[in-house]
């Protein structure tokens, strides 16, 4: 047993862990914190309230110790996370702030110590209906921050609703590749479609352009993007030390996913799944055998992830390594220990609230964002 699992277990025993049925577009407000602007001793963490945020979806630090938070309905805020103290980023994109869909991913480009570039997604209508992009912008210096020369570098094929974007965003440890979460949209068969990139995990260039060498590139178009399919709504995607590449994934009426991503595999949504359609009909559950890359932890009743972490500090003893992801309908902070390319349920702390994203801060120490109109940014360290 991990020391600091041994340490919270009384505490983990004691507290009652909310996991109920997914509930992907929750009305606004919805998070329900314990506390409000006081540090608070819970389940082996110090947690401490730093800042709120309207509808925050997802942080990012930067090399300085700054953080920039996305607000769905289209903010961008730098944040100094000693104070709270928040600016607003003059710039941002234009966002359809609809259902699921907004303003979604920060990240520090590659090479943000020299040329301070930023990648970030959101959503856009255009012929079809709605689909996520991604932008490429720099971070001008000095007290008024601003976005230059935002240019939108790729584009999610367009289709009609406002639920399962995904577009989370990460670059890939040798700093050549940006990989892409795109959802399936709510339309289960694009999944599986070779021939859209929805359902999919994607490997591009930096400027965008499909990656040469990926699985499907000799279809050309958008095929060309794929490095992974069969997805339903990835949430969360982050390396390991090891380079591997995992996802967190929402499944339907239970069945949510840890997976690892390979190259050219099929995640099986929509013909398996460990949960059911929300009609009560049956999916079949992965199975030996059945053609499908099977998860490597799932969750029925769903905790609904909504992002993902693998923790490389020092702060927390014995959890280097392992995998953090927010719970929506969970109200949660889960940890899943990964060992080379196995993974194993670990613990769940119920944190009061829907938490919409986990980041490692420059210190080890781990940050939240809490869903809603008056979202919290939390810091957590050891007890």
């Amino acid at each position: 047993m991990k020391p600091q699992l041994a340490r919270a277990l009384p505490l983990l025993l004691a507290a009652t862990i909310l996991v109920a049925c997914a509930g992907e577009t929750p009305p606004e407000g919805a998070s329900v914190p314990a506390t409000d602007g006081q540090d608070t001793v819970a389940s082996g963490f110090v947690t401490k309230p730093v800042a709120k945020f309207d509808t925050p979806w997802a942080m990012t630090f930067l090399p300085d110790g700054s953080a920039l938070v996305t607000e769905k309905a289209g903010t961008l805020q730098l944040v100094d996370p000693a104070d709270g103290t928040k600016t607003e980023v003059a710039g941002s994109p234009a966002v359809i702030d609809e259902g699921q869909g907004g303003f979604g991913d920060v990240i520090a480009g590659p090479t943000f110590a020299e040329d301070r570039g930023l990648y970030l997604s959101w959503i856009e209508k255009g012929e079809g209906g709605t689909g996520a992009v991604i932008g490429r912008a720099t971070l001008s210096e000095g007290p008024k921050p601003s976005l230059q020369g935002l240019d939108v570098i790729w584009r999610q094929d367009k289709v009609k609703g406002n639920g399962h974007f995904s577009h989370r965003l990460a670059i890939s440890p040798d700093k050549q590749y940006l990989f892409v979460t795109s959802g399936e949209r709510q339309k289960k068969e694009p999944a599986r479609d070779l021939g859209t990139n929805l359902g999919k995990v994607l490997r591009l260039n930096l400027d965008g352009t499909a990656a040469r060498g990926n699985p499907f590139a000799d279809r050309g178009g958008v095929s060309a993007q794929i490095w992974s399919y069969g997805h339903r709504n990835p949430l969360g995607i982050a390396f390991d030390a090891d380079d591997n590449l995992w996802s967190s994934e929402m499944g339907p009426k239970g069945g949510d996913e840890v997976n690892l991503v390979q190259e050219g595999e099929n995640y099986g949504w929509p013909k398996a799944s460990n949960g059911s359609n929300y009609s009560g009909t049956d999916i079949p559950d992965h199975a030996d055998g059945d053609g499908f890359e099977a998860p490597k932890v799932w969750w029925n009743p769903s905790v609904s992830p909504s992002s993902l972490m693998i923790y490389t500090g020092d702060a927390f003893q014995g959890w280097a390594g392992d995998a953090f992801l927010g719970a929506l309908s969970g109200q949660a902070l889960v940890r899943v220990d990964l060992d080379g390319t196995t993974a194993k349920k670990a613990d769940q702390w119920d944190m009061g609230a829907r938490i919409r994203e986990v980041e490692q801060g420059p210190d080890g120490a781990i940050w939240l964002l809490e869903d809603g109109s008056d979202g919290r940014l939390l810091k957590l360290t050891p007890a």
